[in-house]
């Protein structure tokens, strides 16, 4: 089974980073996957839910350690990709708005002279 699509929700909490969805095989859809800032860097949950007990159980999750490291490599790769694509539009926009004001002031400059 070969991953063949990764989406990214970016979040701002403290410790919830993001949700994502995968596509497998281009024809099954798992999602409610999140990308956590732990003790020991960014990890992959499994999508959950609540139990009666309190407790949470994995709604879907990978049968061995392969298949777990190949989602988790896949998920945090598009996260990471997700961030750098966020923080150079970020910087882009920055940059606009510099370009708005210093084309603002020179308007300003030539009308009041």
């Amino acid at each position: 089974m070969n991953i063949t699509e990764v989406r990214i929700t970016l979040r701002n909490e403290d410790k919830l980073k993001a949700f994502a969805s995968i596509t497998c095989d281009d024809c099954f859809v798992v999602r409610g996957l999140k990308v956590i800032n732990g003790s020991e860097g960014y990890f992959v949950s499994m999508p959950s839910r609540k139990r009666k007990d309190g407790s949470y159980q994995d709604i879907a999750h990978p049968i061995n350690n392969e298949m777990r490291k190949e989602i988790e490599d896949k998920v945090l790769d598009a996260f990471e990709q997700e961030l750098n694509s966020l923080s150079a539009s970020s910087s882009l926009q920055d940059h606009e708005e510099e370009s708005e004001t210093s084309v603002s002031e020179i308007a300003e400059e030539a009308t009041s002279s």
